[in-house]
């Protein structure tokens, strides 16, 4: 299939529809004849909330902890509500809140909530926009569990920052959960012995690097270990960062953002063993981790994980003059047949800097390829993966829900409340402050 409903490009005088939403029910109703990895999407995710797992989507394989956090039921009204009325609803609650409230819309939200955002980026971006409001009563983040951590870890103690679906969690950041970080913690100090005790060089054996997309349970770790935090967008400034203090660098939660960071600055593959925590030592000898300079953890991202190189091949196949864009979150077979790779900003100011009409071919998720294509219509943008299939967590924020919040705000009463405990908090702030002292 080289062309879908989401991708094709329109007639002259047409509009791309960004709504990724939409696309989805046309797919289901036969209106359209794309295909979607599921089509429970054309549901409400309210029809997933009782239910343990990610949802419907592009993480509905993988494997969700035990006591994730779960959502309340939506009350009738809102699940009733049609399209119109919600957008409605959303606008009066917002505006009868004023500047009491600030909204904040990640790149991979659908379209219908995104347009209600004061701000739309990328996690840290979005908790760093949250920053420029310290009068706001409330927050209300529209993305994933762990970047309202961030928001809150970042915002004054008493604003309250708001996850409207609590069922948005991540599964990549599931898969480093700090039992398992604190035990790999412990197997590297059998084998490196003292992790706090530098060598002759001043260099410590391993520092912890987590990725942005981590829990701050994971960041406070990092934080009370001499460790960082890092994004997609400046991680070879951390890792150079961390090189800088210690023989190694132990990589959470996803191993292909380490593997092609790491890759990029010279780092042999044989030097990056991958650290399974279901098996002895990751599943890697003492010697293999001895010669590490990079241990990578079992991780990923099932958005990411969703692009190939025959993709990449058929998208040069059917368009000569493509350029390929993934993010680097992509496998490393991918990320190399790319032309470039880069975070979600990247990608955007990519798309926004080219002067002449394009073809692009996208390595992300589907609703930021999609809404790009509707705001650069001079260009041809298309997604890689010609299947629909959206970020199954970050699809659980529905307006329903944005409304729900917003008019509980109203009411005088907040709901879904994320907080971090101080004890957290604390090394978690330090970790995000070394990060932000690391510039290129």
């Amino acid at each position: 299939m080289s062309a879908t409903f989401l991708t094709l490009q329109p007639r002259p005088g047409d509009e791309i529809d960004p709504s990724v939403d939409h696309g989805i029910q046309a797919i289901v109703s036969g209106a359209s004849t794309a295909e979607t990895c599921n089509t429970d999407l054309a549901a409400g995710p309210w029809d997933f909330d009782a239910r343990p797992g990610y949802g419907p989507g592009s993480s509905m394989g993988d494997v969700i902890p035990t006591g994730a956090p779960r959502q309340g039921e939506l009350p009738a009204e809102y699940r009733a509500a049609s399209e119109d009325e919600l957008h409605a609803r959303i606008r009066a609650a917002k505006a009868a809140l004023g500047e009491r409230v600030v909204v904040l819309g990640h790149f991979y939200q659908r379209e219908e909530v995104v347009t209600h955002a004061d701000y739309v980026g990328d996690s840290f971006q979005l908790a760093n926009a949250a920053l420029e409001h310290p009068d706001a009563e409330a927050i209300v983040f529209c993305g994933v569990h762990f970047m309202a951590e961030t928001a809150d870890l970042l915002s004054r103690p008493e604003q309250a920052v708001i996850l409207p679906n609590l069922a948005a969690g991540c599964s990549m950041a599931d898969m480093a959960s700090i039992d398992d970080v604190e035990e790999c913690w412990e197997q590297l100090e059998d084998i490196y012995g003292d992790l706090t005790a530098p060598d002759a060089d001043g260099l410590v054996p391993v520092v912890p690097v987590t990725y942005m997309n981590s829990s701050a349970a994971i960041k406070g770790f990092v934080g009370r270990h001499g460790g960082i935090v890092c994004t997609s967008s400046n991680a070879r400034t951390v890792l150079e960062w961390a090189f800088a203090r210690g023989r190694r660098v132990l990589f959470f939660p996803d191993q292909h953002l380490g593997r092609n960071t790491a890759k990029a600055m010279g780092v042999p593959l044989a030097q990056m063993p991958m650290w399974n925590p279901r098996k002895p030592l990751g599943g890697s000898s003492a010697d293999e981790l001895d010669g590490a300079r990079v241990i990578l953890w079992h991780g990923f991202c099932s958005v990411h994980r969703r692009f190939t190189v025959d993709q990449i091949d058929k998208a040069r196949a059917e368009h000569p003059d493509v350029r390929v864009i993934v993010h680097p979150e992509c496998p490393m077979a991918v990320v190399d047949a790319a032309d470039e790779a880069g975070s979600t900003d990247y990608i955007r100011k990519a798309i926004a800097a080219a002067s002449e009409p394009t073809t692009f071919a996208i390595g992300t998720e589907i609703n930021l390829v999609q809404r790009l294509a509707a705001q650069f219509p001079q260009h041809k943008i298309f997604c890689l993966d010609p299947v629909v299939c959206p970020c199954s967590t970050m699809y659980r924020i529905h307006p329903g829900y944005l409304a729900w919040v917003l008019e509980r705000l109203v009411a005088g009463e907040v709901v879904n409340r994320i907080t971090v405990p101080a004890d957290v908090a604390d090394p978690a702030r330090v970790a995000l402050e070394r990060m932000l002292a690391a510039k290129p």
